[in-house]
């Protein structure tokens, strides 16, 4: 909403030295979002004055019609003789007024005036159009000024930047959508009083006319009071189509952003902006029989004033007569009755229309319009009455139109609204203590009627729609009494509470893998069967059942994941293609697995009172499994290359180790297995177990992946389920035995199909508990191993915790770790 400051001092006594930026100051510590304050035509400069055509001569041979214009200046240019200017413009006669800037003065733009010679004539100064005043978009011609209301007529000489109020702050307001009532001058005006603490002046303080209980002008009903529950027709008769909008006015309208059309329509769109009333002027000799507000029936067209054809929903709110639907209730006129150029007769509708209807017949035609935008946000209900009278009185004053007594008044009864509350809630809400007398006095500037003592009952005005709970009130005693005296604490904790051990888990880790030098990445939860594609996963594989959402943000992803893979691999090929290659990212995240294979429907619980456990479990039913995942990704170097020598590609192994370091966090040890799984290479795909709970995978990503995303070769991927990792535990430092190691090497020939995970555990067991570390640092698999065999050679670190080992007892330590392997796995001592 633009609202200029001259148009808001009409109905609030500001103080006179209040400009726009102070104000705008004032409205946000009230709560409303001004997003800006322009100070239109501060880059006019004079002298502008008033002018009148004393004489013209057409210049010839030129390509374009130029005239050579005497024009009366009155005193303007010191010595009172006409002036000489060249225009190109035709639309202006002898004896006509115009804007002139003199030599000297600066239009907008930085477009200096000056005297030169031009088409061989000297021109002292230039007859100017509203866009070059900033006033208008119509460059067709020059600005003619018409003659007054009154008839009178400012003298040539006259400033025309005072005349017209062409100098003005106007306050651009991002009207919230609980604050409808800020799409108006009356609105904001209201607001402004209040901050201030000076007089307002309601523009609907007038005395309707006596005849408007005396019945009806043109006839009218409302048929479905869903739609609508007041609805108002006046008719005004004798209207003059050529008269024209009073320039002050039009320059309004355009500085609140709305562009002028006739003096019909602007009536209607200045009282829409003064007002915050939508109103609709239909041609009185297009309509046919009396007028209804209903419901649209099956297979109604309607072509609107943008000369769309539009086929009508059975919800639509219509305004219809005999002939069919004429208008798109608060949204949009019809082509067929609208007033043109002839339109002598009209009918001036408003109303009160339900604000869901509107809004969604408005998206539901993607037809939006001030009227629309305006309903949607809640409308006055008590406006219609006087916003038709103030239009059509305009109509009379401006264009000589006689208005038709009486008025049609449709309604249907409301039950105002009234709400309890507790007279020390609002402080109660702002953790400061408000007087009574306070919150009545705040609740009474917002128009709200209260009684009451302790427990007050609050009657919230008509213009207020929104205010229908305690704490909209609250809200409205706390931002007139200032979001800046709410005192700045720091909020206390309650012993006994922190961060849960999954909270705490989670933390470390993301801290490990950071450690690790990975980076985390935040992908949005969404996905497309495409990804599975990608992926390679088979028709049967539960992680293609996805759940659809109802309202994407992009059809092209309509779906919630069930891995956190696809994002993860999206990020890094972007970084892939942008140039860095060496890469090693993370996430931490939900993916939402279906319970069911049919979609089950939440139920919609009621908000005056907490759920029920019963409640509580239906929707917990309708919810898909949502396990905390944790993944991550690398390609490239994991250790770079440089003057040191050369660096070391990630591998698969990688992966398998950063899902170890997750582990680690978890204070429990994974068993790695060879597998089979999507998205992995058959052959470099880990399983990861927690005793025998399948907890995720690891490896290098299958080939073909690979090409689908435009990875690196060789691309590894983890991906391991949080929650498989038990209930998360207190993660103790280890006991550092001061005492020296034992170390021992033992190579064991086992079968090529043996895992070195099995081979691991049995040395592991069999070593006992002096058995500090055991590492693999040799595969072998030649012919000295023998055909399908393989030799491992570990390395075992003994130490006691308090006492050196002997030989003997490392050596025995040993000894029974390789028999453990060899009854276990049937491994041969190497060399043996």
């Amino acid at each position: 909403m633009r609202a200029p400051l001259s148009w808001l001092r009409e109905y609030v006594a500001l103080p006179a030295d209040v400009t726009g930026r102070e104000l705008a100051a004032r409205l946000i510590e009230a709560g409303l979002e001004v997003e800006t304050v322009e100070q239109a035509g501060a880059d006019i400069t004079g002298p502008l004055v008033v002018g009148r055509v004393l004489a013209i001569e057409e210049l010839t041979g030129f390509k374009k019609p130029i005239r050579y214009c005497q024009v009366d200046v009155g005193r303007a240019n010191g010595t009172g003789e006409p002036q000489n200017i060249i225009c190109g413009a035709t639309n202006f006669a002898v004896d006509d007024r115009v804007l002139v800037i003199l030599p000297g003065g600066e239009l907008p733009g930085g477009f200096k005036i000056g005297s030169r010679k031009t088409y061989g004539k000297l021109s002292e100064g230039m007859i100017c159009s509203v866009r070059e005043l900033g006033i208008g978009e119509d460059h067709a011609g020059i600005l003619v000024l018409p003659p007054g209301s009154d008839g009178t007529e400012e003298p040539p000489g006259t400033d025309a930047i005072e005349l017209l109020g062409l100098r003005d702050d106007v306050l651009d307001i991002a009207v919230t959508p609980d604050r409808g009532y800020a799409l108006s001058i009356r609105g904001i005006a209201r607001e402004a009083a209040i901050a201030y603490g000076v007089p307002f002046t309601d523009a609907t303080s007038v005395e309707l006319p006596a005849g408007d209980a005396e019945g009806g002008a043109y006839p009218a009903s409302i048929a479905d009071p869903t739609a609508c529950d007041r609805f108002v027709l006046r008719e005004v008769r004798g209207f003059d189509p050529a008269a024209q909008t009073p320039l002050p006015m039009r320059v309004r309208l355009h500085r609140a952003g709305m562009r002028p059309v006739s003096l019909a329509v602007d009536v209607t769109n200045y009282v829409m902006l003064e007002l915050g009333q939508p109103l609709h002027a239909f041609d009185r000799a297009k309509l046919t029989g009396p007028i209804t507000v209903r419901r649209a029936g099956p297979g109604e067209r309607l072509e609107t004033l943008d000369h769309v054809r539009r086929e009508l929903h059975p919800e639509d709110i219509l305004i219809a007569d005999e002939s069919g639907p004429i208008s798109m209730a608060g949204t949009m006129g019809g082509l067929a009755t609208e007033i043109d150029e002839k339109s002598a007769d009209m009918v001036i509708e408003a109303a009160h229309f339900d604000d869901i209807g509107t809004a969604r017949m408005g998206r539901r035609h993607r037809l939006h319009s001030e009227a629309s935008y305006r309903f949607e946000r809640g409308v006055d209900r008590e406006l219609p009455l006087y916003a038709s009278y103030r239009a059509a009185r305009m109509l009379a004053e401006l264009g000589g139109a006689e208005i038709v007594p009486g008025v049609t008044h449709a309604q249907v009864p409301v039950e105002p609204v009234t709400v309890t509350m507790a007279a020390a809630h609002p402080g109660r809400v702002a953790g400061v203590s408000y007087e009574r007398e306070t919150v009545v006095r705040r609740l009474e500037q917002v128009g709200c009627a209260v009684t009451g003592e302790d427990t007050l009952t609050v009657t919230p005005p008509s213009w207020r729609p929104d205010l229908t709970d305690p704490n909209d009130l609250a809200e409205e005693v706390i931002r007139l009494e200032g979001y800046e005296a709410i005192p700045a604490r720091v909020p206390r904790p309650v012993a006994g509470r922190g961060l849960t051990s999954r909270q705490r888990l989670r933390r470390r880790v993301g801290r490990a893998l950071a450690g690790a030098g990975y980076v985390e990445v935040l992908a949005f939860p969404f996905a497309a069967e495409k990804d599975w594609d990608a992926l390679q996963l088979e028709a049967g594989d539960p992680r293609r059942r996805a759940l659809r959402l109802a309202n994407p943000m992009s059809e092209d992803e309509p779906l919630l994941r069930t891995t956190l893979l696809p994002g993860l691999l999206k990020a890094l090929a972007r970084n892939v293609g942008r140039g860095f290659g060496d890469v090693g990212l993370y996430e931490q995240g939900l993916v939402f697995r279906p319970r069911s294979e049919t979609a089950v429907r939440a139920p919609r619980l009621p908000v005056d009172r907490g759920p029920t456990a019963e409640e509580i479990a239906s929707v917990e039913a309708a919810l898909p499994d949502q396990p905390e995942r944790v993944a991550v990704v690398l390609s490239g170097e994991r250790e770079p290359s440089g003057w040191w020598g050369e660096g070391r590609p990630a591998s698969w192994a990688d992966a398998v180790e950063a899902a170890r370091t997750v582990a680690r966090e978890a204070g429990v040890e994974l068993t790695v297995r060879a597998d089979r799984h999507a998205p992995w290479h058959p052959g470099r795909c880990a399983a990861l177990y927690v005793g025998d709970t399948l907890v995720g995978h690891a490896g290098e990503l299958h080939p073909r992946v690979i090409k689908a995303y435009g990875l690196p070769a060789r691309t590894g991927a983890m991906e391991l389920e949080l929650r498989g990792l038990g209930e998360p535990r207190t993660v103790r430092a280890p006991h550092v035995s001061p005492y020296p190691v034992a170390a021992q090497d033992v190579a064991l020939i086992v079968d090529a199909a043996v895992q070195t995970a099995e081979v691991e555990a049995a040395l592991r067991e069999g070593a006992g508990e002096l058995l500090e570390s055991i590492r693999l640092f040799d595969v072998y698999t030649g012919e000295q191993a023998g055909e399908g065999r393989k030799s491992l050679a570990y390395s075992l670190r003994f130490r006691a915790p308090d006492r050196t080992l002997t030989a003997e007892e490392a050596s025995a330590s040993r000894d029974a770790a390789v028999a453990a392997a060899v009854e276990r796995t049937g491994a041969v001592l190497r060399g043996a």
